[in-house]
């Protein structure tokens, strides 16, 4: 069935970005706004409406509900709206999509404590109306459950709406990569990618079940309205093959193409990928404005395998960008970009002194700057920018080293044990002692005691001390904030309030810089990064009436997940091979997140061979475009404030 739910309404007064319209490439109805926020607020306003629409109605309202980081922000306006607007949930009957199995009820993991913490104990849903599937179900009792599940739904009418989210194998609910179109509820089991997703809040793959029952997507596909959420550049190509492909059991969240009330609710890094917004030159005429040009050009080359300075009018004709030749032709529009890109390039980070600046991405002077490196975990800095921070200090310039966060829950048990075991042996104390016995005591209900978490944070905080002083930097200019909305020992962070910002804010002012360096990687899977961006972002916001901040200039990197497009880079630091070498033995001094690193993502290979390859890739592909070759490059993307 031909997708019909081009004009569904989701129709709040926020204006969403990008509004869908049918393509020959789009198969299922999207709206994009610009951050989840946003996007959460109004899908929220909907399922309030449909409640009080029920009310009206003195019906019950049927919802069937998602887990997971992409819901919350929902759940949250849904809290409030019923703290501050009267919002009642008295006629809500809720079913949630899936649970792990086996998993006790009290488990922190379990999605019946998440449901519970983020929304059914705030409101006033009656708790006979809440359901849940029951991950302590035995096996010999399972088929009969989930058909009695099934069963339940449809006694409530079905589902008037299902929330989704979507993972990165294209599975909605616990659906995987297999699942038949007509399946019911049922036992799955996990594919790996979907347990490597989930282990950050298990805090290791190892402890990840196996399998987990599932509402099918048969009973899915019941439902008379779904809306499924995407944020983040991590989900832009599973959101491109489900919107733009064809229909497979590969890719089951493709059956809702079929699905005649269906949305998409995305935020810009998620829809990017989209065909309309990546190569938008193919869809139909564009304004052609300087980002855009250079978007394309850069894309033209990667299609055709050619420099930009061998580009024809042909290889603009013969990939969709021939009204980009009627405003110039393509000689000057290639010098043009050739230009652009090699006027990133600059082995002076801070600027080089008594030199032209004009085409140069940092200004000259100050010669010898003061500098602020921002690093969301205590070894973004030198993963992420490490060649850079090298030559910032090599070239003298006044460096600061500010970690955002303690990064303890990043350190295993069997690390914090070992210290512990160790500080023992040089000099018993009951509070080394303590510890031991509170981490062997340690089960899966439990979060890290106060004294363990403390232990952690020191481990973090001694390798990077060693990391920093292997660089060349004094211990001075190392400057821990250990924000606090970080600080609840596990996966799930507080938001973040005005004692982080005030935090930063207070660091800012004391070193007064002329550059700050923060991490603008937001497809960091557990979102620490994008916190604390907010609060840099949040702190020079209310800094910017200071004198010094009119002569600071934000730069952006980013880190071991992904990098900046080739058009958006505006400074390109060249590494040589020893640099990638210095910078790589920088990485080793996190001994604790080197081997086996329990925040791996679905990438298998150590920190520093990430980054090594990305920044020989960033290289490689400056070198593609007829530019000079070296060995390694990391990427800035200069922020600029309104």
């Amino acid at each position: 069935m031909k997708n019909t739910a081009k004009n569904s309404k989701l129709d709040i007064s926020y204006k969403p970005i990008g509004q869908f319209e049918e393509t020959r490439f789009e198969k299922i109805h999207n709206v994009i706004f610009e951050d989840s926020n946003e996007a959460s607020i109004v899908v929220a306003h909907e399922i309030a409406a449909l409640i009080k629409k029920r009310q009206g109605q003195k019906r019950n309202c049927v919802l069937g509900l998602a887990t997971g980081s992409s819901p919350i922000r929902v759940y949250e306006e849904l809290v409030r709206m019923h703290k501050e607007e009267g919002l009642s949930f008295r006629n809500v009957v809720t079913f949630n999509l899936d649970e792990y199995l086996p998993m006790e009820p009290n488990n922190i993991q379990s999605y019946f404590y998440f449901m519970h913490e983020h929304l059914f104990n705030h409101v006033d849903i009656p708790e006979k109306n809440i359901h849940i599937p029951d991950g302590t179900v035995s096996n010999e009792e399972t088929t009969a459950y989930c058909l009695s599940y099934d069963r339940k739904i449809k006694e409530f009418g079905g589902l008037d709406f299902q929330l989704l989210g979507i993972g990165r194998t294209g599975h909605v609910g616990f659906n995987e990569p297999g699942s038949h179109f007509n399946s019911g509820t049922r036992v799955i089991t996990l594919d790996h990618i979907t347990r490597v997703d989930a282990a950050p809040s298990f805090l290791g793959i190892a402890n990840v079940p196996r399998k987990a029952i599932t509402m099918g997507i048969a009973t899915v596909r019941k439902a008379k309205r779904i809306v499924l959420l995407g944020w983040g550049e991590n989900k832009a190509g599973i959101i491109k093959k489900t919107i733009e492909g064809d229909i497979s059991s590969h890719v089951p969240a493709t059956y809702l193409q079929e699905h005649d009330n269906c949305t998409f609710v995305l935020d810009t890094g998620a829809g990017s990928q989209l065909t309309r917004n990546k190569t938008p030159w193919l869809v139909d005429a564009c304004e052609w404005t300087e980002d855009l040009k250079a978007k394309a050009m850069v894309w033209l080359c990667e299609n055709t395998g050619k420099t930009i300075l061998s580009l024809t009018d042909k290889d603009y004709n013969d990939n969709g960008m021939a009204d980009l030749l009627a405003l110039d032709d393509s000689y000057d529009l290639n010098i043009e970009m050739f230009n652009k890109l090699q006027h990133t390039i600059t082995g002076w980070p801070g600027g080089k002194p008594n030199a032209d600046d004009t085409h140069r991405p940092e200004r000259a002077t100050p010669a010898k700057k003061r500098v602020i490196i921002f690093s969301p975990h205590p070894d973004d800095d030198v993963i992420s920018m490490g060649g850079t921070f090298d030559r910032l200090v090599e070239q003298g310039h006044d460096v600061h080293i500010v970690y955002q966060t303690s990064g303890n829950i990043a350190v295993s048990d069997t690390d914090a044990r070992k210290y512990a075991e160790i500080a023992m042996q040089i000099s018993p104390s009951d509070q080394a002692k303590n510890i031991i016995k509170s981490i062997a005591d340690k089960n899966e209900t439990r979060i890290d005691a106060p004294e363990v978490r403390n232990l952690k944070g020191k481990i973090r905080r001694g390798e990077s001390y060693a990391a920093t002083r292997y660089m060349g930097l004094d211990d001075k200019n190392v400057h821990f904030l250990d924000l606090p909305f970080y600080e609840t020992g596990t996966i799930k962070k507080k938001n973040l309030s005005e004692d982080d910002i005030t935090i930063v804010v207070d660091i800012i002012k004391q070193i007064k810089p002329h550059q700050i360096y923060a991490a603008g990687d937001l497809a960091d899977p557990h979102g620490t990064h994008k916190v604390c961006l907010d609060a840099v972002f949040a702190a020079c916001e209310e800094l910017k009436s200071e004198s010094f901040m009119k002569d600071c200039w934000v730069w952006l990197y980013r880190g071991a997940w992904h990098e900046w497009d080739i058009n958006e880079i505006e400074m390109a630091v060249p590494m040589s091979p020893g640099q990638v070498l210095k910078k790589r033995y920088a990485i080793f001094c996190h001994q604790t997140q080197k081997d086996g690193v329990m925040f791996q993502g679905d990438d298998s290979r150590e920190f520093w061979m990430r980054a090594e390859e990305r920044n020989r890739d960033t290289a490689n592909k400056y070198k593609a475009m007829g530019l000079s070759s070296y060995a390694a490059m990391e990427a800035f993307v200069r922020h600029k404030f309104n």
